[in-house]
């Protein structure tokens, strides 16, 4: 079981599988609003310890389709925590326990910042993973 948490520990939660996988994203929303890794989970997985009612949907505007979760007290990004999706993204910066999954692919590199260097060998696309 992992164990999740926003920074200033109003919202928890518990994963009862490890997820299938991880991706960094690196669009502008995602780098803005703190998320760039993210882990894949199953709904049936996430268990609420506390603190639901403390998190804060941040609606997407186009070209974006998916919104964003943050706790409303901190600030901490969540990820799509809310989603109703049988499988969804959730920041992997919340996992409070070390993940045995490592990075699959990095997204949306067309907007990466020149600082920013890829330091590992996980596929790359210019948008969304086609594979």
């Amino acid at each position: 079981m992992l164990n999740g948490s926003c920074c200033c520990g109003a919202v928890k939660f518990e994963l009862l599988a490890e997820p299938s996988m991880m991706g960094t994203c690196h669009c502008t929303r995602c780098r803005k609003v703190g998320a760039s890794t993210f882990i894949f989970v199953k709904k049936e997985d996430l268990k609420w310890v506390q603190g639901r009612e403390h998190i804060q949907l941040f609606e997407p505007t186009p070209p974006y389709q998916y919104g964003r979760c943050f706790c409303k007290i901190c600030g901490t990004s969540l990820g799509e925590i809310l989603s109703e999706a049988d499988s969804f993204p959730i920041a992997a910066n919340a996992i409070d326990n070390e993940l045995s999954i490592t990075n699959r692919f990095h997204e949306f590199i067309s907007e990466k910042p020149s600082w920013h260097q890829i330091c590992d060998d996980a596929e790359q696309f210019d948008g969304h993973p086609t594979t």
